[in-house]
């Protein structure tokens, strides 16, 4: 879940911020690794710490993928 992938995104980005600074760690870009579609995206892109997510399967499917790379303009993110 969007939550599930926050509670993991800012224990790593606090992380960073310890060994590096906090330039560093605002500058890290941190992913989501799991499934996203349309659907789900714009949740886990809502989370502060979660900057970006990998396309899997979704990628295969012109109309899925382009609905993944259009959400901003479809939400408040």
């Amino acid at each position: 879940t969007p939550e599930q992938a926050q509670q993991v995104a800012a224990p790593l980005r606090a992380v960073v911020a310890e060994l590096l600074g906090d330039d560093a760690a605002r500058a890290t870009r941190i992913l989501y690794g799991g499934s996203v579609k349309s659907g789900n995206i714009a949740g886990f892109l809502r989370e502060p710490d979660v900057d970006g997510a990998l396309v899997g399967g979704a990628s295969l499917d012109v109309q899925e993928f382009s609905a993944i790379a259009r959400f901003r303009s479809h939400v408040g993110v």
